[in-house]
């Protein structure tokens, strides 16, 4: 049985380690590239508890843009009131 690379880089990008904050700030830049080469996410803490999580990008475009593009049609006005000023109840 043969595995996707699709499959394998989610496979991949699910391990995680765990990096103290003073650690991740001396070696910031590297700990990037470590990221995004081998595709596992970095939980950064401080005092033992986890304050954020540094995750690989990935190279596809997410999913939810542009989902509903050419889906609906606008008709009529969608700038002006939709009851004319005339009905409105001003007492």
């Amino acid at each position: 049985m043969s595995i996707s690379s699709k499959h394998r880089k989610k496979v991949a990008s699910t391990r995680t380690r765990t990096m103290a904050a003073g650690v991740f700030k001396s070696r910031c830049l590297a700990v990037m590239d470590e990221v995004q080469a081998k595709c596992e996410s970095v939980i950064i803490t401080k005092r033992g508890k986890p304050v954020a999580k540094l995750v690989p990008v990935d190279s596809q475009p997410d999913d939810f843009y542009n989902f509903m593009k050419g889906k609906a049609k606008i008709v009529g006005d969608i700038v002006g009131p939709v009851v004319p000023p005339e009905d409105w109840d001003t007492d």
